[in-house]
């Protein structure tokens, strides 16, 4: 057995009995133990801790097992200034950009991050993506250490990675573990989501740190965990570096997140429904309805197609097929897979821009405080008839009500709604909202007072 072999089955042997670190030998055949404090020393130092204040009326409490790592202090009634505690990775030394976690840095009055050596520095935000709950702040640049950004479309189940962040304010601590899978989605009801798990430790506070892999390289942004009690039970969700980079530059470059359009109304189709249609698809995206003028039009789409794959990736339905262009920016190509009559059929298309334009909810009517609507034809994957829920405050009455951010919004009090305008003038002044909701392949009616 190999000297690399030994170090293996000790470290598993120790790890399942429990033993600590100090048990361990200091040489094996005259070899020294491996230790991952090399790696440490290089990339700590571009972990930053972030301090969050803001100030804030009143909150639901939260009780969904997706965990996100935001400092929620006790229930008091009227305003109050809060603090919260998360994480941040240097990636441009130069210019002082750090990324982080849009849910750490929402709503702050004032930002300061803590560096390795406790130099503290205010900060301030350059842009955020909520939907991908990505963030992009800016600190005055002067002797920082930047962490190089690695290609996550490269990592593998089983690679080895360690989490960098400050788990319950307590700065700068490093855990290990590897990747446990990849394309996770489902974690969160709002985003788009393709998320890299680890059984990494990672706890509140974590949110915004660093995935890095054996090379030093940032391979993601620590974001969410899956727990009852709120402390780590080894299944954590780090957003890939491939698309924090994307929204980081997108940021950057426009002021704003310009997401990819295809221009199509789906549907989650499966295996019963292709065989009804008389094809032997076993899962899909089905195309019910095509936008004029868009990018499934100009590629040669057609309604009836079902989409199985973007990008050689497949797709199940039409949740994955919203991630799968949300997650790219306009002005990508994609290759889209799909059948149509029975055969196998391949196209490229040029993404459109998804409109940015959003109405707050507040403005509309009290009742949809915390909750921003766009253009239904804004969202990929969707009519353009009605109205879109772009986002929703987890805290707001209608989150509670189980409005969600995709939802499309058809009809308001029975009444139809095509577009902003006629949601806007049935919506307002009403004291109570019965919202007529499509999502997938459902309809809902929630009532929101």
């Amino acid at each position: 057995m190999g000297i690399k072999q030994r170090i293996f089955w000790l470290g598993a042997l120790l790890a399942i009995s429990g033993l600590g670190y100090a048990a361990l030998p200091n040489e094996i055949d005259g070899q020294p133990m491996p230790s991952l404090a090399p790696l440490v020393k290089r990339v700590a130092p571009a972990v930053v801790n972030i301090r969050v204040s803001q100030t804030v009326s009143s909150r639901s409490p939260y009780g969904d097992e997706v965990f996100r790592f935001f400092g929620i202090p006790e229930n008091r009634r009227g305003p109050r200034e809060v603090a919260s505690a998360g994480s941040g990775v240097i990636v441009d030394a130069a210019r002082g950009y750090i990324l982080t976690n849009h849910h750490v840095i929402d709503g702050a009055d004032q930002i300061q991050i803590s560096l390795h050596d406790d130099t503290t520095l205010d900060a301030e935000i350059v842009g955020s993506d909520a939907e991908t709950d990505i963030a992009v702040i800016k600190v005055d640049p002067e002797d920082l250490v930047e962490l190089p950004i690695g290609n996550s479309d490269l990592v593998e189940v089983g690679d080895f990675v360690i989490a960098i962040g400050n788990p319950f304010g307590l700065g700068h601590t490093v855990t290990s573990g590897i990747v446990s899978a990849l394309g996770r989605s489902g974690i969160s009801r709002d985003g788009y989501e393709d998320f890299i798990q680890t059984d990494a430790s990672i706890n509140p506070g974590n949110s915004g740190g660093a995935l890095v892999n054996m090379r030093g390289e940032l391979v993601g942004i620590n974001s969410a965990i899956i727990s009852r009690t709120g402390g780590n039970v080894g299944i954590g969700f780090a957003v890939p570096s491939e698309i924090a980079q994307s929204i980081m530059r997108q940021i950057l470059d426009f002021g704003e997140v310009r997401r990819g359009l295809l221009g199509v109304t789906i549907q989650t189709i499966d295996r019963e429904g292709a065989r009804a249609l008389g094809t032997e698809v076993e899962s899909g995206a089905l195309v019910s309805a095509i936008e004029p003028g868009s990018a499934a039009e100009d590629a040669g789409l057609r309604v009836d197609d079902i989409i199985t794959k973007i990008n050689e990736k497949k797709i199940d339905n039409s949740q994955e097929l919203r991630n799968a262009i949300g997650l790219k920016r306009s002005g990508e190509v994609v290759a889209i897979e799909f059948v149509r009559a029975g055969g196998q059929k391949k196209v490229q298309a040029t993404l459109g821009m998804r409109s940015v334009a959003r109405n707050i909810g507040s403005e509309i009517n009290p009742l949809l405080a915390g909750v921003e609507f766009s253009p239904a034809s804004a969202q990929a994957g969707q009519s353009n008839s009605g109205v879109m829920v772009a986002a929703v405050d987890p805290a707001s009455r209608a989150a509670a009500r189980d409005l969600r951010a995709g939802d499309l919004i058809v009809q308001v009090n029975r009444r139809p709604v095509e577009d902003l305008n006629d949601f806007e003038e049935v919506a307002a002044g009403s004291r109570r909202l019965f919202l007529l909701v499509q999502r997938d392949s459902r309809t809902l009616v929630l009532q929101i007072r």
